[in-house]
């Protein structure tokens, strides 16, 4: 009986302490399941690198569940269509306002779907460029000129894009960038070590900010 109370207390500081981040699945057709082992490998550097707890199995979510509510940061990705339902972004809106975090990583092709898609949820907001001399750019480690490019498409810059809502970072759009190609197994996409690297850097900063704002 005492070690059967001992492994319930173990497990109950276990779920205490560890933190969990999620996928989001969208409507629209898009590729909501691009880069599977990308969240993985990002937690694990995280954890390994700025004392983060999170878990490394990465739960799926949908912009209407009342479960989005659980996740402080959630990654949405893919190359196409985003569309979010009356009930999505109702949804999404009170999550985003009430203290969540998305993260839009493009994998390519997703920007004007997903530009469209966010209007729906803050017909009142716009995307604005964050400065390289922004926190999420420093908090953990340094990338003096803002977003690293991770993979090369159409040779346009990488940009971060954010809203806010009374002072508060409540979304981020990489551009650009394609972070989480990077965060994926090295045989993936046979990326240099030290563009992995970057990449799991700047995931790493995200991470932080997010958890620490």
């Amino acid at each position: 009986m005492k070690y059967l109370s001992l492994i319930i207390l173990m497990f109950i500081s276990y779920n205490i302490s560890a933190q969990e981040i999620a996928v989001m699945k969208y409507k629209g057709g898009g590729d909501w399941y691009s880069n599977p082992t990308a969240l993985p490998n990002l937690v694990r550097f995280c954890n390994a690198e700025i004392n983060t707890a999170i878990a490394e199995k990465i739960p799926t979510v949908t912009p209407d569940s009342p479960e989005l509510f659980n996740y402080p940061y959630v990654y949405l990705t893919g190359h196409g269509n985003v569309f979010f339902s009356e009930n999505d972004v109702r949804n999404l809106r009170n999550y985003l306002l009430s203290g969540g975090f998305l993260h839009v990583d493009d994998n390519y092709g997703m920007e004007p779907y997903f530009r469209k898609a966010i209007k729906t949820v803050f017909p009142d907001k716009s995307l604005e460029e964050i400065p390289a001399d922004h926190p999420i750019f420093s908090n953990a480690f340094s990338f003096p000129k803002g977003l690293p490019k991770i993979h090369v498409h159409d040779g346009k810059p990488p940009k971060l894009f954010g809203l806010s809502h009374e002072g508060r970072l409540i979304l981020i759009f990489s551009y650009e960038s394609d972070l989480g190609n990077g965060w994926e197994d090295p045989e993936v996409h046979n990326d240099p070590e030290e563009v992995r690297l970057k990449a799991l850097k700047m995931g790493a900063n995200i991470i932080k900010y997010v958890f620490s704002n």
